[in-house]
């Protein structure tokens, strides 16, 4: 029906810890969600936000993370969630760092917003985009 809003689409995913592999998985299923979402690029720059923000969860923790996606036409929401408390503030990587280091960096610049929500037993990273027109 005309005027009638389109529901949500979801993405969960389960991750288990330190299982790299589930980086190029989960990127495969958000790519398959999202679909034509958004503006030219909004899908490839979707991606490398929600592997970074899965990569560094999986890294970082032992215990694996849960990634849920949520699209809207206007606006996609990714968040992963850790079982581990705390998080370290995003940092300038140095340059002999190779390619560690960068992850909150990249989302911080190329998010639309994002930010940390302690969840008692672990926390969850989350990233806003907002599609513009599709």
């Amino acid at each position: 029906m005309a005027g009638e809003a389109k529901q949500p689409t979801q993405l969960l995913r389960k991750v288990g810890g330190a299982d790299l592999t589930a980086v190029p998985e989960v990127r495969h299923a958000l790519r398959a969600m999202l679909g034509a979402w958004g503006t030219p690029g909004a899908t490839d720059v979707a991606e490398l936000l929600t592997s970074e923000l899965v990569t560094n969860a999986l890294v970082h923790t032992d215990h694996g993370a849960v990634v849920t996606a949520t699209v809207v036409p206007e606006q996609l929401r990714v968040e992963v969630r850790d079982f581990v408390p705390g998080i370290d503030p995003p940092r300038v990587p140095y340059a002999d760092d190779g390619t560690h280091g960068r992850g909150l960096v990249l989302v911080e610049a190329l998010a639309d917003s994002w930010g940390v929500e302690n969840q008692g037993v672990g926390k969850v990273v989350w990233f806003e985009l907002n599609g513009g027109a599709a």
